[in-house]
């Protein structure tokens, strides 16, 4: 019976998944069946009120939750005739839309016109605005006019404000010439931080030396090889002039002319073009040119001595003219054409001293000419020649043929000409010298005999 009792009492209390099972574990424990039988009633009871207090607890949720479906159903009875509403009305818009559109293109005529030239003026200065030198001092405006270009409804009074802003600003910055720091790359490929000078919208300058934008125009670049020192010496009064005017090349053409100004070959480059032929004549020329101006140097010396001579009563021996005129000191009583062949003799012997390497640069200055003909002719046969073989598709094939006919031509020329000039100045200051002592020698002739003439009158 106890064992009977016991099992039913543990029964009931495993069985219980209520609070009153955790109470009853921290009840004392039963030390009699009266006891545990008193425990389990008390449980028992204890389940009771609970389960009473769930089922009253649900059926109060049944009918809220009932509640709720009424209101949601009622909801989505609202909604769905408000969808049906929706509906019918998107359906009478879509059908009304083409109407108005065709309203909208009759009304406005000729401004849709404008309104697509309009945009088509945007992009267009949109793109001269990213491609402007403006555009490395002022990044980012091209990108204020993108919402235009992309539109296709009517454009806002704001879209059209900012492109007249736009163009307006570029073409005040066109006739400016500003100041700004800015990065720069120079010709090593370093990054520096540099005071710019930009013309307008032409050329910047930095350090004395031209800048190019980047191909994204987003950087400005030192050319790593200048234009030549007459273009270059204007830009360093431009950077340090503080207003008013000042001389400085630029290129209308925004840098095109620029680099292909770079490109061209200075005289020094061009000298390899004449090949042989055009170093001959450089060594020729320099050769003749030296001894030219030795020779002018020895005129010139002379020349200022037989002035001195001319002024001069006393005879003296270091000018030819003096030597000259010694002669007749030296035979006093010698009758006068003995004494006339005696001066032509001093003369041609002087005259040949003076005349002496004149014949050389006469010579060069004729023959450089030719060698320059004949680096011309050469030039040309291998041109021909490249036609031949490569036909005329390809410019670069004639280039060597004929750098080398022009610049042989160009280098004889060169030489030719100073020589020519030299070869007569040296020659008009001889021949007036030899004139001279000609002269003197003739007026002491003349008086020699006019003496002889007196004393035989006399005797």
């Amino acid at each position: 019976m106890r064992k009977l009792i016991a099992t039913l009492g543990l029964v009931v209390i495993t069985a219980s998944a209520s609070p009153a099972w955790a109470q009853a574990k921290l009840a004392p424990r039963a030390k009699s069946l009266k006891q545990l039988l008193e425990l389990v009633k008390g449980g028992w009871r204890a389940d009771s009120t609970q389960i009473k207090a769930r089922e009253a607890e649900f059926k109060a949720d049944r009918n809220n939750r009932k509640t709720l479906l009424k209101q949601a159903q009622a909801t989505l009875t609202k909604l769905q005739k408000q969808s049906e509403a929706l509906e019918k009305e998107f359906d009478h818009n879509e059908a009304l839309v083409p109407k108005l559109e065709e309203t909208l293109k009759t009304r406005l005529g000729t401004m849709g016109e404008l309104f697509g030239v309009i945009r088509q003026m945007a992009g267009t200065a949109r793109a001269n605005l990213a491609n402007s030198l403006v555009n490395i001092q002022y990044p980012g405006r091209g990108d204020k006019l993108e919402p235009l270009t992309k539109s296709r409804s009517l454009p806002s009074i704001d879209q059209l404000q900012t492109l007249w802003y736009q163009l307006q600003h570029e073409m005040i910055e066109s006739g400016k010439v500003s100041r700004f720091a800015t990065k720069v790359v120079t010709a090593n490929g370093d990054e520096q931080e540099l005071d710019v000078v930009r013309i307008g919208v032409f050329n910047a300058v930095a350090r004395g030396k031209y800048l190019v934008a980047n191909e994204k125009n987003s950087q400005l670049v030192e050319l790593a090889r200048q234009p030549s020192g007459r273009y270059l010496s204007t830009l360093k009064d431009l950077e340090q002039s503080q207003g008013g005017y000042v001389r400085v090349a630029i290129d209308p053409s925004g840098g095109q002319l620029l680099s292909v100004l770079v490109q061209t070959p200075t005289f020094l480059e061009r000298i390899p073009f004449g090949g042989v032929i055009g170093y001959i004549i450089i060594a020729l020329g320099l050769a003749t040119f030296l001894l030219a101006l030795l020779r002018l140097a020895y005129l010139t010396f002379v020349n200022m001595k037989v002035r001195l001579q001319q002024r001069s009563k006393q005879v003296k021996t270091n000018n030819p003219l003096g030597r000259v005129l010694g002669v007749y000191g030296q035979n006093p009583n010698m009758d006068t054409e003995t004494l006339e062949l005696k001066f032509d003799e001093a003369i041609i012997r002087e005259s040949a001293r003076l005349n002496r390497g004149l014949w050389a640069v006469k010579i060069v200055s004729v023959v450089a000419p030719l060698m320059g003909l004949l680096g011309t002719v050469t030039g040309m046969i291998q041109t021909f020649q490249a036609i031949t073989m490569y036909g005329t598709g390809d410019p670069k094939t004639m280039a060597g043929g004929i750098s080398e006919a022009l610049v042989t031509t160009m280098l004889g020329l060169m030489v030719a000409i100073p020589l020519v000039l030299l070869h007569s100045w040296m020659s008009s200051m001889s021949r007036r010298m030899v004139e001279v002592m000609e002269e003197q020698s003739t007026g002491i002739v003349a008086k020699r005999r006019e003496e002889i003439c007196r004393a035989d009158s006399a005797g």
